[in-house]
């Protein structure tokens, strides 16, 4: 075929600003394919099973879908359909770095048109730098000073012309990708998201029209709905953060009011790109201590706190409800992820690359870059990261952030019956009390695994030794 392309979705599930897949559709024919990829968690295969149906269903049902190695495939496509051009959205990963500079350099060599684009990130990495042509290391000089001082996100592309498609007839089905764990356990997770990218610009339009209004203040709550729960939409692209910005900026037109909350909810959208930033100019992040002087830090390795605490067994009910619901919704809300992984750096003393790999498992929205950053931040080793003596308490934060008990009840229903003064600290009910309450503990419910106070002093301890 003549004047043909190929266009390889990623991390770009979407028809709607999806740069790369606007260019190759100026060519006659078009051929998109999808190759599987063999790093990403069982919660996340869940979610792109649906997501690359949902995707196949808009194209027609014209989605290649292919296993093995991205360059022989492609190449094999280019001289099976004559394909004058190669056109994807940049990824930020370090080995697709590697990838695809490869890739690039080989598709130049054999005189293929190759083009790349920035289909996931307001800014990318390479373009933000201090006036010492340095990279940033905190967040908030990184914010003011990097990102809003560069030119403003650019605005969303529409979607594309009609297509002529190629079906190839070697293409494989989606089931083929085995992306449904063997283990059923993400049964539940069905009715609790709906998948695809009409559905995450529905959900970005309710939250705008109602969650937003309190959402500087209500974000910290888990039992209200106040957050966006765009992060595994943004994840696997069926969203883009172009088109998220650009409804903030509408909607900041229509309703000056809540201006406040809309900062609020950018600054977070921000803190996704701050991840993107360090992962790219430190790309061992997701394995290695930013800070090295952690690499002393006296780890604990007891297997029986790590099961507890995936479980959601460890006897401290706002940390157990939040790593339920983790299980059972493949989310957990934001304040319960810092609480549940502080508790695990520094009252259990595990290592913070046991829990990033558990959330990288069972999150649906386990972008490499966040998790990494966000447990380097919670253990103290990371760029901008939360202080060695900044410690959740589990007792006073379930108080302070689930006052009436719903979203710890919801989770925990063993402890439903419980009145909420011991909701938290259910060891310092009296036996009439519990008894009432239908909570047997060691039994229905575990005593707490380690001592609050007791292990809190041997953290900052181990934490200051560091020097």
């Amino acid at each position: 075929m003549s004047n043909s392309s190929l266009f390889w979705f990623r991390q770009d599930l979407r028809l709607a600003d999806n740069p790369g897949l606007i260019k190759a559709a100026q060519h006659d024919n078009l051929i998109a394919v999808y190759i599987e990829d063999p790093n990403i968690g069982s919660a996340s295969q869940w979610w792109l099973h649906h997501s690359l149906t949902k995707l196949n269903e808009s194209l027609g049902n014209k989605l290649n879908i292919y296993q093995g190695d991205p360059k022989q495939i492609i190449f094999k496509l280019i001289n099976d359909y004559n394909l004058d051009a190669v056109y994807w959205n940049r990824c930020y990963e370090p080995w697709r770095i590697q990838m695809d500079s490869k890739l690039k350099a080989d598709l130049k060599e054999k005189k293929v048109t190759c083009e790349t684009f920035n289909g996931s990130l307001l800014w990318e990495p390479m373009r933000i730098l201090k006036n010492d042509k340095t990279y940033y290391k905190v967040f908030t000089p990184f914010y003011q000073n990097g990102c809003l001082k560069v030119d403003r996100p650019r605005d969303p592309l529409r979607k594309t012309r009609a297509i002529s498609f190629i079906k190839d007839k070697n293409s494989l089905v989606i089931a083929d990708l085995r992306l449904l764990p063997k283990i059923e356990w993400y049964k539940s997770f069905e009715e609790h998201w709906d998948i695809g990218e009409k559905a995450a610009h529905e959900k970005l339009k309710h939250f705008l029209s109602y969650e937003i209004k309190s959402y500087k203040e209500s974000r910290d709550f888990p039992a209200r709905n106040s957050v966006s729960r765009l992060s595994p939409h943004l994840h696997l692209g069926e969203i883009s953060p172009h088109q998220v910005w650009a409804a903030v900026q509408l909607k900041r037109l229509q309703s000056p009011i809540d201006s406040n909350n809309l900062d609020h909810f950018i600054r977070e959208l921000c803190w996704r790109e701050f991840s993107y930033y360090l992962l790219y100019h430190f790309p061992e992040l997701p394995y290695k201590n930013f800070q090295n002087k952690f690499d002393r830090f006296p780890w604990q390795k007891k297997s029986s706190h790590l099961k507890a605490w995936q479980k959601g067994l460890t006897g401290y009910p706002i940390i157990d409800a939040g790593m339920r619901e983790l299980w059972h919704t493949g989310y957990m809300h934001n304040r319960v992820r810092m609480i549940a992984g502080s508790f695990l750096v520094k009252n259990l003393l595990i290592d913070w690359r046991e829990g990033e790999a558990w959330f990288r498992d069972c999150l649906v929205d386990a972008d490499l870059a966040n998790n990494s950053a966000s447990w380097q931040w919670v253990a103290g080793s990371g760029a901008d990261a939360a202080p060695y003596f900044r410690i959740f308490n589990p007792i006073t934060q379930g108080e302070k952030f689930d006052p009436e008990g719903a979203y710890t009840k919801r989770f925990v229903p063993e402890l439903k019956q419980l009145p909420n003064k011991y909701l938290f600290k259910p060891w310092e009910a009296p036996d009439s009390v519990l008894k009432d309450a239908g909570v047997k503990l060691g039994e229905n419910y575990p005593f707490p695994i380690v001592d609050l106070q007791i292990s809190r002093q041997t953290a900052l301890q181990s934490f200051a030794n560091l020097g």
